[in-house]
């Protein structure tokens, strides 16, 4: 455990994924505080190699860097998932990794169902055409280019059943949405509160996404899952860049698979100009935005708050949201 008579040096490695306005609360124990605003891969092992504590949102902290960071004690991500830090080596190094949760339990959904409604009610399509003076060749007081849809009625279904996932059951139901909870891919013995992942993919008309990244749910949907989807849905995912995959999605969506696709997240960020998801940033059915859906005022300051809430208990011998085993040494 760390000793807080000594002063302890604290990084922050990427400071301006964290807005300027938010305030960052004091530490109550003597420290070192250094920020920097960004690093790069190259940046990485110098600025770790002396910190006893790292804060980090998504900078990737490897392996080979974690075997050498000989004072590091604790890892304190500024998110909730925790696959850019190689936990398995952590464990080696007994260094503790811990995150922040449930932070976002409204900003989350709510973007989430900004995008359910804009494309269900083709909202961009249709800002789109009236920029476009297309209001004005129709010749009368409205036209109708593009589909809108209630979703009073509609199934959601939602992969993922944590937090997030159950805040945003709950405003499907509110909205008179029928809501399946999925079971994990490929499990059939999770109980009558889950809806196998195959018959979630062929009976919903949204399929929303709020899963981790791992080894279990990378590419957990592609090409085979698109062809199950016999209803058309729209696919949210302000979740994880790499839970579905992005060619596939392009095919789906210029297949007339889905009807529709609402993207925060990417596999690679921010989007880069190889990514097959270029092809489609002009459809009138697919939105994408820069990985924001966390990103409201109020969640962000509740996540500062709880980060350095974390890294206080830490120092204090109460370690919470620890998210690895490491044992201290």
């Amino acid at each position: 455990m760390l000793s807080s008579s000594t002063s302890l040096r604290v990084a922050f490695l990427d400071r301006s994924t964290i807005p300027t306005a938010t305030k960052l609360k004091g530490l109550p124990f003597n420290h070192e505080l250094v920020l920097y605003e960004s690093t790069t891969p190259d940046e990485v092992l110098d600025r770790v190699r002396d910190a006893d504590i790292v804060i980090t949102n998504k900078v990737k902290l490897s392996g080979d860097v974690i075997a050498q960071a000989n004072k590091l004690k604790l890892v304190a991500i500024a998110a909730t998932g925790a696959d850019n830090v190689d936990t398995d080596a952590c464990n080696e190094m007994g260094i503790s990794v811990c995150n922040v949760r449930n932070y976002a339990v409204h900003t989350v959904p709510e973007h989430t169902f900004a995008l359910i409604f804009a494309l269900r009610r083709s909202l961009a399509a249709y800002r789109s055409a009236v920029q476009a003076g297309r209001w004005q060749e129709a010749g009368q007081f409205c036209f109708f280019d593009y589909p809108i849809k209630d979703l009073a009625g509609s199934t959601l279904g939602i992969i993922g059943d944590g937090a997030l996932g159950k805040a945003t059951g709950e405003v499907g139901k509110a909205l008179g949405l029928n809501v399946l909870f999925s079971a994990f891919k490929g499990r059939d013995d999770m109980g009558m509160l889950y809806t196998p992942f195959e018959k979630v993919l062929e009976e919903s008309d949204i399929i929303t996404l709020h899963c981790p990244l791992n080894e279990q749910t990378r590419d957990l949907i592609s090409d085979a899952e698109f062809a199950k989807m016999r209803r058309r849905p729209l696919l949210i995912n302000t979740a994880r860049g790499g839970l579905v995959n992005e060619a596939a999605l392009v095919r789906a969506l210029n297949g007339n698979l889905i009807s529709g696709a609402g993207f925060d997240v990417v596999t690679r960020e921010p989007l880069p100009k190889d990514n097959p998801l270029n092809e489609i940033l002009n459809h009138p059915a697919f939105i994408l935005t820069p990985h924001v859906a966390w990103a409201s005022e109020e969640a962000i300051q509740a996540l500062a708050d709880q980060l350095l809430d974390n890294i206080a208990a830490f120092v204090a011998g109460k370690p919470r949201n620890i998210v690895n085993s490491a044992a201290q040494r």
